[in-house]
């Protein structure tokens, strides 16, 4: 396996990852500390901000905006905290596999196969887009192609099982598999065209791509790394706390996204947006706009999306609200921009499944 922290040494354009120290240990991330510290403020402010049962005075009335942005932090707190944790956790155990069995068990990079293995992943996996970013920027350190990620990434943000099941009561299951059926042909679509660009150099290749061993067998060493591996208490801390580390830039955006929309809740009235909703072109890059502007978390899209359709009669909308949210949500194109280094990766996200998600959900508002 190779040593990426003395691949940098060599090559001073390589990319910094959480397995490699920083150089500049004493620079200050601002927006980390900054936006966790609001965000940790709105958090407790909510506990004075409550409606009191007496007269007294109620700074909820008197400072609506401070209100209304701390009841979006905890909102967001209480669907994310989980989709978090779970992806501290898979980042440390990711750390611990070795990069040839991630890559055998997604398939060769550049294939169809291995395309699609990842856009099952993507789908199968029950966490919340934020969560499914840590994994999706872990698989990438450790070896799988550019489009499996992105395959991974756009197939996740709200095909979880979960959300799934709520959804079908909120829309029903003929619109339901059809939303998934959508989702999976464009992550599929997109995780071709990624890879396309990335051999043709379009897109720079990945650092840590490795060929697997000509006698590698995946059941015999996933066998041996059950059976030799260090389950001790101090090793769980280790694992964890390497989990930490390694989500700490996701952590960042969003902490940074939950400040961005207390503001926007507190200051920008959301009811306009509901009476531009309809099935219509105009409609539709309105939803766009709406899903671009609004960081809402799996959790919270998917109620939004039902109302898109059931209320404004627009299913196409609620298709594009779901799959434009992630596809163009900043602190996903941030996170891609840190960890692979690059503006022009972080950009094709947006331009390259943007318009697959508008013409579908054209397709979808004529048929309803």
């Amino acid at each position: 396996m190779s040593d990426c922290c003395n691949s940098k040494k060599e090559n001073k354009e390589a990319v910094t990852t959480s397995c490699c120290p920083s150089d500049d240990k004493a620079k200050f991330d601002w927006i980390l500390w900054v936006s966790t510290s609001l965000v940790l403020a709105l958090f407790i402010a909510s506990f004075f901000l409550t409606s009191s049962s007496d007269n007294s005075t109620n700074l909820s009335l008197d400072l609506p905006w401070l209100s209304t942005m701390s009841e979006t932090a905890v909102e967001m707190i209480h669907a994310m905290w989980w989709g978090v944790l779970f992806g501290i956790v898979a980042v440390g155990w990711l750390n611990r596999i070795p990069r040839e069995v991630v890559i055998s068990a997604l398939g060769p990079g550049h294939t169809k196969r291995g395309i699609f293995r990842a856009t099952l992943a993507g789908l199968l996996l029950d966490l919340c887009n934020h969560g499914i970013l840590m994994v999706a920027m872990k698989l990438y350190e450790r070896g799988a192609s550019l489009g499996q990620v992105m395959a991974f990434l756009i197939a996740s943000p709200w095909n979880s099982f979960t959300l799934t099941l709520i959804l079908i009561g909120l829309i029903g299951l003929p619109w339901t598999l059809a939303f998934i059926l959508f989702s999976m042909v464009i992550a599929w679509i997109s995780g071709m065209i990624f890879d396309r660009l990335e051999v043709k150099g379009t897109l720079p290749m990945n650092p840590y791509k490795e060929d697997l061993p000509e006698d590698f067998h995946l059941g015999s060493t996933l066998k041996e790394l059950t059976k030799n591996g260090d389950y001790s208490p101090k090793a769980t801390l280790n694992m964890l706390w390497d989990g930490v580390k390694g989500a700490r830039m996701v952590i960042r955006w969003i902490m940074f996204g939950i400040v961005l929309v207390a503001l926007i809740r507190a200051f920008v009235p959301m009811d306009i947006f509901a009476n531009w909703f309809g099935a219509s072109i105009s409609g539709l890059f309105l939803t766009l706009l709406a899903a671009t502007i609004i960081e809402v978390c799996s959790e919270g899209s998917t109620p939004i999306a039902a109302d898109l359709v059931n209320r404004a009669g627009a299913p196409g909308n609620g298709f594009t609200f779901l799959m434009a949210g992630a596809a163009t949500d900043y602190t996903e194109v941030m996170v891609i921009k840190d960890t692979m280094k690059s503006w022009k990766v972080a950009l094709f996200l947006p331009l390259i499944t943007v318009p697959q998600v508008l013409f579908i959900g054209w397709v979808m508002n004529i048929m309803a």
